[in-house]
């Protein structure tokens, strides 16, 4: 029993850093219907941009834990909707009335751009944060010999992740922003013959995605205390994945899916092979999208004519 705890509660750190990365795709999906390959890459860059900002802060002398996590964060929220845009800008604003195919091939020939363009500037070998930044577990039981913890960075990402789920709803469902979010979802020409600023909107999207897998990637970070450049692809598939399984389009969706995503991947390299990890995970999704096309929490889609 102390074992499945454990287990338990890694798999729930784990889903909700995916959880975190699957909502940039079901909100940019949900709004113009179009998958953003490149978040996944884009969360990569947020945990070099972590690492960076960690390495000059010490250098200048900033030592305070609390104040160095805060500019951390900000700065790669930051640069991470920068980027965000730019990919909006670049990769799916020209092709956006074209088949769905083309912004497919430009989406994934920008996450091949940002992944060949960080291994450039910081080279292919992986990036080390040494210590940990939030040491300290809480002792919750001990059972023939197997204690049970739980890491204060664990109950960071859990209250994280809980906290911006909550915010986004409240933005997307109580704002005019998600108002006007939510009326380029249902018909964005109608939407733009109502005044809504639909290439703003859009862009809003993109940045506020870009901006929550900054976050997603400085967790990881701070969890692993390792980033490379290629962690971008696989976290960005299992992310899709996990937006897929949820219902993508559906923020509550995209958490469950990541949360799904997580437990399978933990609980099968707890007690079957972990090398298979990453095909049980696709598997289970594969079969759920079987009996369930448009996920768990997903709704089909009804074309009025």
């Amino acid at each position: 029993m102390a074992y499945f705890t454990q287990q338990l509660i890694n798999g729930v750190v784990l889903g909700s850093i995916f959880g975190l990365i699957a909502i940039g795709y079901t909100m940019v999906y949900g709004i113009i219907g179009m998958v953003n390959f490149a978040h996944g890459d884009v969360f990569m860059i947020g945990g070099f941009v972590t690492i960076i900002t960690f390495l000059i802060l010490g250098a200048v002398g900033i030592t305070w834990i609390p104040l160095a996590l805060l500019l951390m964060l900000v700065v790669a929220m930051a640069f991470t909707a920068l980027h965000g845009w730019a990919v909006e800008r670049v990769a799916y604003r020209p092709l956006r009335t074209s088949n769905r195919l083309a912004p497919l091939i430009s989406a994934i020939g920008m996450s091949i751009f940002l992944q060949n363009y960080v291994q450039l500037l910081q080279g292919a070998r992986n990036k080390a944060l040494g210590k940990p930044l939030i040491p300290g577990a809480i002792q919750l039981m001990e059972q023939d010999g197997f204690t049970v913890q739980i890491t204060y960075m664990q109950i960071v990402i859990v209250v994280l992740t809980v906290v911006l789920m909550a915010g986004f709803t409240y933005l997307i469902t109580g704002t005019a922003l998600g108002r006007n979010q939510r009326a380029c979802e249902q018909d964005m020409r109608m939407a733009r013959l109502l005044g809504v600023d639909v290439d703003k909107t859009i862009s809003l999207t993109f940045i506020m995605g870009a901006a929550l897998a900054a976050v997603a990637g400085m967790v990881w970070l701070l969890y692993y205390g390792i980033i490379d450049f290629y962690v971008g692809f696989l976290a960005g598939i299992k992310a899709f994945s996990a937006a897929v399984l949820g219902g993508i389009g559906s923020l509550p969706g995209a958490m469950l899916g990541g949360l799904l995503i997580g437990l399978i991947e933990v609980f099968w390299s707890a007690y079957f092979s972990v090398e298979y990890k990453d095909v049980a995970a696709f598997a289970i999704l594969v079969l759920a999208l079987v009996f369930r096309p448009t996920g768990l929490l997903g709704k089909p889609e009804i074309e009025k004519v």
